[in-house]
C-alpha cells in the first residue's frame, strides 16, 4: 500500500514537473526565439524567395520604411486587418534577412497627428470604413540615405499574389535609385527626327520617356553596351552584320531585351522597288539567326487567327455595313495571359495586329515561359491571304481551328551560344577585339508583333481645349512598361514570381453565414414591409381625423392610431431584435471558430498528452 502511494506521489511530481517544463518552453520559445519561424503554408507565403534574399544582403546604403497601419480601425474588416498583419508580417521578414540595412518603422497614425499629415504629404491614400468616417491607412512609404522616396500609396488585395514583388521592387528602387536606360532600335519610324514634320513619335515612346532615359540607337548601334539597361528591338529586317554582331555580344554579356517581330508588320510603310513594281515588298522582320541559336522561329508567311480573340470591325456587305469578325486582329483578355508573371499579371485587355507565332524547334535549349497565347480556337492563315484579301468574310470562311494555343509572347532565359562563333574560329575581321564571348545567360521577353506598338492599335485621341490628347482604350503601353522595368531590374528581381494567394476562406463557414443571413434578411424584409404598411395606415387615419367633426369617430380613430402606433413600436423593436440576432450569430460563428482553432485543438492535445501520462504511470505502479 505504501508502495502505491509512493508511486502516485511520484507519479503526480513528474506529472508536474512536465507541465511545468512544458510552460517553461513556451515562455523560453517567446523569448529567446522570436526572430525563428516556420512556414507551413501551403505555397510558402511568408518564406523569402532567393531572389529578394539577395538583394537585401546586399544593400550598401540604409533604407527607411515607414508602414502606416490603421489596425485598431480595421477590426470590424477581418480580412483587410489580416491582411494588414500578413504585409507587417513580411516587412518583419525584410528586415531580418537586411544585416540592419533596413529600417522598419509601424505607425498607427491618430486623427489629426502628425503622423496623419505626414502620411497624406507623403501621398498615400485612405478609405472610409464606417459610419463615423474613421480613415484607414495602409501603406508604405520607403526612403533612403539620399532623401529619395517611394510609396505604395494603399494596399491592394488584388496585389497579395505580387506583395514579395511590389516590397522587393519599392526596396530595389530606393539602393539603386537612378533612373534606368532604355536604348531603342527599329527600323519603324517611331520617333520623328528633328525638322521632320511628317513622321509623329509614337505615343508608346513618350510614355516610355516618363519612366525611363530613353536612347535612340538608330543614329549610333555602337552606343549599345553595358550602360543600357534594356534593348528595345523593334522590326529588324535588314541589320548589317557588325550591328547584329553588336547586338549578339550585348545579349551574351548580360544585356537584357525586349524583341518585337512580325510576319506582317502593318505600320511598315516600305514602297516597292521603282524597278520591281509587282515584287511585293519586305514587311515582315528577320532575325533569323538570333532565333535558331536560341531553338526557336517565327513562321514569316503565317499569321495567327483566334475566333475567340478577333477583333469586331465594320465591312461592306450586299445588305450594307455590318460588324464582322475580322481574324487577324486580337482582342486579348485576362484569359490570354499569365497571371504569374509580373509583366502581364496586371493586365485586362491587349489589341495585336497580324500577329506571329512563336515555334520551338529545338527543345531544352532555353527556359521559355508563355506570357501571351491565343486561344484553343486558334489557327494559323496564310500571311498571303491577309495581303490580298480585303474581305473579311472570306478570311473567315477559310478558318477552321486546329485546337491548339499559339505562343505570341515569351519570356526567354538560359544559356545561349552566339550567332559568331565561326567567325571567331576563322579569325573573321567582324571580331573586332578579345572581349568576344562565345555564350552566356540570355534573358529576353520576344513578343511576335510589332503592331502592338502603334497607336492605331490602342490609343484614341482626345480634344481638350484645342489640344490632342492620347487616351490608352488598351493595356498595350503597361504590357512594354510593365516588361521594360522588369527587365531592368537585376536578375535576383526578375527571378521573382507571382505566390500564392494569402486568403484562404472557411468556404462552408462562409455558405452558413450567407444562408443565415438570408434566412434574417428575408424576416427583416417583411418587418419593412409591415412598418411601411402601418406607416401609411397611421397616415390615413390621422387625415381622416383631421376631416372628421364627430367626437365619437375622432374617438375611435384615435384608438386605431394608437393601435397602429403600437403595432409599429413592437415591428421596429422586433427589426432591431432581427438584426441584433444577425449581428450576435455571425459573432458567435466567429468566437466558435476562434476557440476551435486557437483553443480547443491546443487543448485536446494538452488532454491527450495527460492521459497518456497518466496511463504510462500506471502502468508502471
Amino acid at each position: 500500500m505504501k508502495h502505491s502511494i509512493k508511486n502516485s506521489v511520484i507519479s503526480g511530481t513528474g506529472l508536474l514537473l512536465a507541465i511545468s517544463l512544458f510552460i517553461a518552453t513556451i515562455i523560453l520559445a517567446n523569448t529567446a526565439f522570436t526572430t525563428w519561424r516556420i512556414d507551413l503554408t501551403e505555397n510558402k507565403l511568408f518564406t523569402l524567395s532567393k531572389g529578394t534574399k539577395n538583394i537585401l544582403n546586399n544593400l550598401d546604403e540604409p533604407v527607411q520604411l515607414d508602414f502606416y497601419f490603421s489596425q485598431k480601425a480595421m477590426n470590424d474588416f477581418p480580412l483587410l486587418a489580416n491582411y494588414g498583419v500578413r504585409v507587417r508580417d513580411m516587412l518583419e521578414e525584410f528586415t531580418a534577412h537586411a544585416n540592419g540595412k533596413l529600417i522598419l518603422n509601424i505607425i498607427e497614425p491618430e486623427t489629426f497627428s502628425e503622423a496623419e499629415d505626414q502620411a497624406v504629404a507623403s501621398g498615400l491614400r485612405t478609405v472610409s470604413v464606417n459610419a463615423t468616417s474613421d480613415r484607414v491607412y495602409f501603406g508604405l512609404v520607403g526612403a533612403n540615405s539620399t532623401d529619395d522616396e517611394k510609396v505604395i500609396p494603399f494596399f491592394q488585395s488584388n496585389r497579395e499574389s505580387a506583395l514579395e514583388y511590389d516590397l522587393t521592387k519599392l526596396v530595389y528602387n530606393l539602393a539603386y535609385p537612378d533612373k534606368r536606360v532604355v536604348g531603342i532600335y527599329s527600323q519603324l519610324p517611331m520617333i520623328s527626327s528633328r525638322g521632320d514634320k511628317t513622321t509623329e513619335t509614337w505615343t508608346i515612346i513618350n510614355a516610355l520617356k516618363e519612366f525611363f532615359e530613353v536612347v535612340n540607337l538608330n543614329e549610333n548601334i555602337e552606343a549599345l553596351n553595358e550602360k543600357i539597361d534594356v534593348l528595345m528591338l523593334v522590326h529588324p529586317k535588314k541589320i548589317k552584320r557588325e550591328n547584329l554582331y553588336i547586338i549578339d555580344q550585348y545579349l551574351l554579356k548580360g544585356g537584357k531585351a525586349i524583341i518585337f517581330l512580325d510576319p506582317l508588320a502593318e505600320q511598315d510603310r516600305t514602297q516597292p522597288d521603282a524597278t520591281t513594281p509587282d515584287v511585293m515588298p519586305i514587311l515582315y522582320s528577320y532575325l533569323d539567326e538570333l532565333l535558331e541559336k536560341w531553338g526557336i522561329e517565327i513562321a514569316k508567311e503565317k499569321i495567327v487567327a483566334d475566333i475567340n480573340a478577333a477583333m469586331r470591325v465594320q465591312a461592306s456587305s450586299p445588305r450594307g455595313p455590318q460588324e464582322i469578325d475580322y481574324l487577324p486582329w486580337l482582342r486579348l483578355t485576362e484569359k490570354n495571359f499569365n497571371v504569374d508573371d509580373f509583366s502581364t499579371s496586371e493586365l485586362n485587355l491587349i489589341h495585336m495586329g497580324t500577329v506571329g507565332s512563336i515555334e520551338i524547334i529545338e527543345e531544352g535549349k532555353l527556359e521559355i515561359t508563355p506570357l501571351i497565347e491565343s486561344s484553343k480556337q486558334s489557327t494559323k492563315l496564310e500571311r498571303d491571304l491577309i495581303l490580298f484579301q480585303r474581305d473579311p468574310t472570306v478570311i473567315l470562311s477559310n478558318f477552321k481551328s486546329d485546337d491548339k494555343k499559339l505562343l505570341i509572347a515569351a519570356r526567354l532565359k538560359g544559356r545561349a551560344e552566339s550567332v559568331f562563333l565561326e567567325d571567331q574560329k576563322n579569325n573573321d575581321e567582324i571580331i573586332k577585339d578579345d572581349s568576344f564571348v562565345d555564350e552566356g545567360d540570355l534573358n529576353v521577353i520576344l513578343v511576335s508583333d510589332t503592331d502592338i506598338l502603334a497607336d492605331h492599335f490602342w490609343i484614341r485621341k482626345q480634344d481638350m481645349l484645342g489640344v490632342s490628347v492620347p487616351q490608352p482604350v488598351s493595356n498595350n503601353g503597361d504590357f512594354v512598361i510593365n516588361s521594360i522595368e522588369n527587365l531592368s531590374g537585376n536578375t535576383d528581381l526578375i527571378s521573382l514570381r507571382g505566390r500564392g494567394k494569402y486568403s484562404r476562406p472557411f468556404l462552408k463557414v462562409e455558405t452558413i453565414r450567407k444562408q443565415a443571413e438570408s434566412k434574417f434578411r428575408e424576416r427583416e424584409k417583411e418587418l419593412q414591409v409591415t412598418l411601411q404598411e402601418t406607416e401609411k395606415k397611421i397616415q390615413q387615419l390621422q387625415q381622416e381625423q383631421g376631416n372628421e367633426k364627430s367626437y365619437l369617430l375622432n374617438n375611435k380613430l384615435t384608438a386605431e392610431i394608437d393601435k397602429f402606433r403600437n403595432e409599429r413600436l413592437a415591428t421596429r423593436k422586433e427589426l432591431r431584435s432581427v438584426q441584433h440576432d444577425l449581428r450576435k450569430n455571425i459573432e458567435k460563428l466567429g468566437s466558435q471558430l476562434r476557440f476551435i482553432n486557437i483553443g480547443l485543438i491546443p487543448l485536446l492535445i494538452t488532454v491527450l498528452a495527460l492521459l497518456i501520462g497518466i496511463y504510462r504511470a500506471n502502468r508502471r505502479i
